[in-house]
């Protein structure tokens, strides 16, 4: 008997051993007539091994010659190759014609709308009810009758996608995308070491563990937790007539000689990119005063080098031909701040200022800002501490100051947060700021986190009261930060101005994802500055600019005399901050239907002929910032060659920032260029699409292509 075991065994290694040595490893891309798809999945028929792609649409999968390969998509059809004796197999999937007939939603709108984009859900809504997990899901299914299958892109590569656990039980993104937020009790981030010693390398893009209350899919299996989440109600979108924004003007072409001076903050916020995704994701016209190109463009990260010497950032700039005037050209002007180790920040006394009021008690609100600051109370540390204030008829502390270790604590008075009341917004500030000030770390971070959908009263509720508070509060040298949140009454104008004049920055959280972006994976240049007070000031030289225009920044522009101001407030640069600036320049010579005719013979403003005209110079730029804790600005120069190459042969940076620019003028329905094609915008941001590791940059594309009918 011992014997006829040994030799079954051995039969069976045999086979084993065979069986592996037929394996080979297969690679390929799958597409569509987009372009690569980020999460397709490749099956082995009859077995159960599966791949899925990642964010460049890339595979690999081990099979046998002769076995048959079934590469699928949601709303895409279906199709098989035989594995032979190549080990690259390409396959480019085609609309599924039966399917899209039943479909309501596809991408990012209603493609059949040329005008008006109405669409009943889509892809980033329901992410956006996913609480406290970061949903990598590239598709999401309602239910309804017939099923409706809404198609979008995933923000964050495949490749990178945590393990998601629900009441011990392994799950998918699609089914964490269902789960109601009520039903949850608990969310744990798991990451290195202590993912992978509870986890193995299942774990090794991290944990979420997510408790519900009463354990409500303890032991299921797949089948059993897909039926129990079959019923998912979305956040339904809603028109946002009562939404106010500033209104501005487009920056116009100016003339050196009658204006040789451009000056203006930086601005690190995002807010306006994330908003008119929300807006493009819900199928609604997006407001043109919605539309702040300077931050659609500094949404995304930018290859430039860290600084060498002792200056917080990098200058870096170049210059190309415009995309959309053929004639002009596009001066970009790259800022780096330097990347801090996480162990060599300072400590932070933070105050999270959470409003509470009755107008925030949408899902979208309170229940997803409870959600997103779970977040960011994962990435304190023990020399941290949190206080929490809530404002709503009146304001109150929650929380006193707490250790960042002490993060159940923390997390448990979040909870214990409900919306009702009036909105007393100027009582709340002055709370927190007092708390902020008299925990004060000398060197420290110190910073006032609100959070709220901006439907708040300062004094007679004028955003003139508004900037005279804030801007008393500024002098106390704690920061702040504006988390926006919801749809329908967003006062977008109120969290813009409370941003721009109280040392701090803005973005605004229309999904859990946007929260994860910003409150974990970009914590240290969202909370930590490592420079106040940036201003730049670029002088053209009017020998080879006839005209020029800043791109954005309309909210933002200084005068001349601001720039050596120390008194006069300017934008925060955070650790590993990209910010970027573009102006379109009219060369000197040209012939354009943008400018007046400028006098050529003004006594006062004649550049003074001597032997050296500058001829090889394009513009002098000018920086001034101050340290964190500083009173005093320091200046740097730098001279810009008039050295223009060919936009082909342009860094992707400035290809897919100008795509980006010229996507938020085409919104904005800018008089100011010639070509709207969005077949020409996706192209030239495709050019320019590398560094994406979390699938921004592409989300962005298929934004693009959600539109072309609509705009």
């Amino acid at each position: 008997m011992k014997n006829v075991k040994l030799i079954s065994l051995a039969l069976s290694m045999l086979v084993c051993f065979v069986t592996m040595a037929q394996e080979k490893t297969i690679t390929g891309t799958v597409s569509d007539n987009v372009g690569p798809i980020p999460g397709a999945t490749i099956g082995v028929q009859k077995t159960k091994k599966t791949a899925t792609t990642n964010y460049e649409g890339k595979y690999t999968i081990t099979a046998q010659k002769g076995d048959v390969l079934v590469f699928s998509y949601i709303g895409l059809k279906s199709q098989t190759r035989i594995v032979g004796d190549k080990n690259v197999i390409d396959v480019k999937l085609e609309e599924d014609q039966q399917t899209l007939s039943e479909v309501v939603v596809v991408g990012y709108g209603n493609s059949r709308s040329k005008k008006k984009m109405t669409t009943a859900s889509s892809t980033q809504m329901i992410q956006g009810r996913t609480m406290g997990v970061e949903v990598s899901a590239n598709y999401a299914i309602t239910q309804a009758s017939p099923s409706p299958i809404i198609r979008g892109a995933e923000s964050i590569g495949s490749t990178n996608e945590p393990l998601y656990i629900i009441d011990g039980v392994p799950a998918k993104a699609g089914q964490i995308a269902k789960i109601n937020p009520n039903d949850i009790q608990d969310v744990k981030v798991l990451k290195d070491d202590n993912a992978n010693s509870l986890y193995g390398l299942k774990g090794k893009n991290g944990v979420i563990v997510l408790a519900t209350k009463n354990e409500l899919y303890k032991n299921l299996s797949e089948k059993e937790l897909d039926a129990k989440l079959t019923h998912l109600t979305t956040i339904q979108p809603v028109e946002p007539n009562q939404e106010d924004y500033d209104t501005f003007v487009e920056n116009a072409f100016e003339s050196p000689k009658t204006a040789p001076l451009s000056t203006f903050s930086i601005d690190v916020d995002n807010a306006s990119y994330t908003n008119i995704r929300r807006f493009i994701n819900n199928g609604q016209a997006v407001p043109k005063d919605a539309v702040r190109v300077e931050e659609m463009v500094n949404f995304f990260k930018y290859n430039y080098p860290q600084p060498k010497d002792a200056h917080p950032f990098s200058i870096n700039t170049e210059l190309s031909d415009s995309p959309w005037n053929s004639k002009n050209q596009i001066l970009k002007i790259g800022l780096q701040g330097k990347n801090i180790p996480t162990d060599d920040l300072p400590a932070s006394n933070l105050v999270f200022l959470i409003d509470v009021s009755g107008s925030m008690s949408e899902m979208n609100k309170l229940p997803l800002l409870k959600q997103s600051m779970k977040i960011l109370v994962n990435e304190l540390r023990k020399k941290d501490k949190v206080a929490i204030v809530v404002y709503a008829g009146a304001a109150g502390m929650v929380l006193p100051p707490t250790s960042g270790d002490e993060k159940k604590t923390i997390i448990d008075a979040l909870e214990k947060l409900n919306a009702g009341g009036s909105t007393a917004g100027g009582a709340g500030i002055n709370l927190a700021y007092k708390i902020a000030a008299e925990n004060f770390i000398k060197d420290g971070n110190n910073r006032v986190i609100l959070a709220t959908d901006g439907d708040f009263n300062v004094g007679d509720s004028s955003n003139t009261d508004m900037e005279k508070l804030i801007e008393e509060k500024r002098k106390s040298g704690v920061f702040l930060t504006c988390l926006g949140y919801g749809m329908g009454n967003y006062k977008d104008s109120k969290m813009e101005t409370l941003a721009d004049k109280g040392n701090g920055n803005y973005a605004y959280i229309d999904n859990i994802q946007e929260a994860n972006r910003f409150l974990g994976k970009e914590f240290k240049g969202s909370m930590f500055a490592i420079a106040k007070d940036v201003k730049i000031q670029i002088e053209f030289n009017p020998k080879q600019v006839q005209a020029y225009r800043l791109i954005g920044y309309e909210n933002r522009k200084l005068r001349p005399e601001d720039f050596k101001n120390d008194a006069i407030d300017a934008g925060e640069l955070g650790s590993n901050h990209t910010v970027t600036a573009l102006y379109e320049i009219i060369p000197a010579g040209i012939n354009s239907n943008y400018i007046n005719n400028q006098p050529d013979n003004l006594k006062y403003t004649q550049v003074q002929a001597n032997s050296n005209n500058y001829t090889n110079e394009l513009a002098t730029v000018k920086f001034r910032y101050k340290k964190p804790d500083g009173d005093k600005s320091i200046e740097l120069v730098q001279v810009i060659e008039n050295k223009a190459v060919l936009l082909q042969n342009a860094s992707d940076d400035l290809k897919f920032s100008s795509a980006v620019a010229w996507f938020g003028l085409k919104l904005r329905d800018s008089k100011l260029i010639t070509n709207k094609s969005s077949e020409d915008i996706t192209k030239l941001a495709k050019q320019g699409l590398s560094n994406d590791s979390e699938g921004y940059k592409a989300e962005f594309i298929r934004l693009v292509e959600a539109t072309k009918e609509a705009y």
